[in-house]
């Protein structure tokens, strides 16, 4: 029962703090924070305790580290079936600690309608989990779906104040319509998936490991792909289909924007390893080099937009359409090593962006803008906010020594032998990166002051937040073995599926 209760506890825990409101505007913050912890120490213990040499792979059952099955929907097949190897693990994990600080950040920021916020943020953490566990399509879908709502909320109710014509209203309703849409475009595919299953065996079943053998001719198969990847792609996001992400972590809360860098954007590069490469590996690697295209593109557009922005929050969202490029490239390359890159760099990139959104929100609080032309001369008048921005800055850049230059060194090494032209001029997003990265250091921290006086370092709560992160990102550059040797397994099962359809791919031509 232990997946079950790791999905179970946020739903539970965001109803209590809705209804602790009652008594007390403080008490739903410690019930999430305690929800939220709980849910780590678990994930940190089955970690601790697992089995994840086992994981799907072709031509054999899928295996899994811990499972539950449970009758529920029997006339269409659909079960509570949820299941657990070393990638959706390492993902729960990340989920529990940036949920944790999701609380932590919102502290003082959030003063109306406590309750209900933590509900909503309860239930996108959940939701989240259910994407992380479920290996039945429906399921899947469901808790797909399930984040949309709470998430809308959060940045309509919560959200700050944007430009003309750029409200938080306006943020709110084109996430919702993108990420709705894109989801309706996959429940078409999971639909056209389950009927050619039941045209072949008679049985109508949304199970994962009986949907891995449907026989798919090849028209039918890139279509069905296509579908599951226009979906995933929205989330990722992929260009063109990026411009809900902007202002979405512009207009949200300081929590919206660290659930939304950390973890929203990782379930889909999640689905796409889980489900898109492993359903449709002949048509995945047909569509690789339009894939890993795209990610190079994402690379270098996404760096040249971050260094044109002005407001601080949307310098950091157009980064992760960055950072997020490579783990594009990586998951199409066939490569084990460039996969194991890129799982490296979704924890790596969950940590740092998490973290430059709290600072931001830090930074907010104190001078009530988000525009670097009104910011500068800060780093003489603030103890550790800017010292410690320089840090997560650079670690964004790919310092040595930090998680995130050893997820993208791994996913560029992997790539080469596959594709040198990709893996050449995705080197360029690490020039661009370090531009954007320190442009925005020297907007915001240095230059002639645009105010007077000293201004409000951060307190132990905020410093301790950033620090642990800072912590996290150095242990993970400088020992990130047992990332690797939890990922390995299911990493293998995943090149297999796609190195075997490349190979048959390159013989037929």
């Amino acid at each position: 029962m232990i997946l079950p209760w790791l999905i179970l506890i946020p739903f539970i825990g965001g109803l209590l703090c809705w209804q602790g409101e009652r008594y007390s505007a403080t008490l739903p913050r410690w019930i999430a924070l305690l929800t939220m912890s709980l849910l780590l120490v678990l994930g940190l213990w089955l970690w601790a305790t697992g089995d994840f040499t086992l994981a799907p792979a072709p031509e054999a059952a899928p295996l899994w580290s811990a499972e539950f099955r449970l009758s529920w929907i029997e006339r269409f097949g659909i079960e509570l079936h949820l299941a657990l190897d070393g990638l959706s693990m390492l993902m729960v994990v990340l989920t529990g600690l940036l949920g944790v600080l999701s609380v932590l950040c919102s502290w003082k920021e959030i003063q109306q309608k406590v309750g209900f916020f933590h509900l909503n943020l309860m239930w996108i953490l959940g939701g989240v989990v259910g994407v992380f566990l479920a290996v039945d399509l429906f399921l899947f879908f469901f808790f797909w779906e399930m984040m949309l709502v709470p998430m809308y909320f959060l940045i309509a109710l919560w959200g700050h104040s944007g430009s003309t014509g750029n409200t938080r209203i306006t943020a709110a309703t084109k996430f919702f319509i993108f990420t709705q849409a894109s989801g309706l475009i996959m429940l078409v595919a999971i639909l056209g998936l389950v009927f050619v299953h039941y045209s072949q065996s008679g049985v109508l079943t949304f199970n994962y490991a009986d949907l891995l053998k449907t026989q798919l001719a090849p028209g039918t198969e890139f279509l069905l792909m296509l579908g599951f990847f226009i979906s995933f792609a929205v989330k990722f996001p992929v260009i063109p289909f990026h411009s809900w992400l902007p202002d979405a972590h512009a207009q949200a809360p300081t929590a919206g924007s660290v659930d939304l860098a950390g973890i929203l954007l990782k379930t889909a590069a999640y689905g796409l390893l889980r489900f898109a490469l492993p359903l449709f590996p002949n048509a995945s690697a047909e569509f690789a080099p339009i894939a890993m295209g795209l990610g190079v593109f994402a690379i270098v557009y996404g760096a040249l937009v971050s260094f044109a922005q002005t407001d601080i929050k949307r310098l950091v969202a157009y980064s992760s359409v960055s950072h997020m490029g490579f783990i594009l490239i990586a998951i199409y390359s066939g490569s084990q090593i460039a996969l194991q890159g890129a799982v490296v760099q979704m924890i790596a990139h969950g940590l740092s962006a998490a973290a430059l959104f709290i600072l931001c929100g830090q930074l907010y609080e104190r001078l009530h803008t988000r525009d670097m032309r009104e910011m500068g001369g800060i780093w003489s008048r603030m103890p550790w906010l800017p010292a410690v921005s320089l840090f997560f800055a650079a670690a964004a850049l790919g310092l040595p020594g930090t998680g995130n230059f050893v997820g993208e060194f791994l996913v560029l090494i992997g790539t080469f032998p596959q594709a040198p032209w990709i893996t050449v001029l995705a080197s360029t997003g690490l020039v661009l990166g370090s531009v954007y990265s320190l442009i925005m250091i020297h907007r915001a921290y240095f230059g002639p002051a645009r105010t007077e006086g000293a201004l409000l370092g951060l307190n132990g709560r905020e410093l301790s937040m950033v620090l642990g992160l800072a912590g996290l990102l150095i242990l993970l550059g400088v020992y990130p073995q047992p990332v690797l040797d939890t990922s390995a397994a299911s990493m293998q099962g995943v090149q297999q599926w796609l190195s075997t359809a490349l190979t048959q791919l390159v013989s037929a031509r």
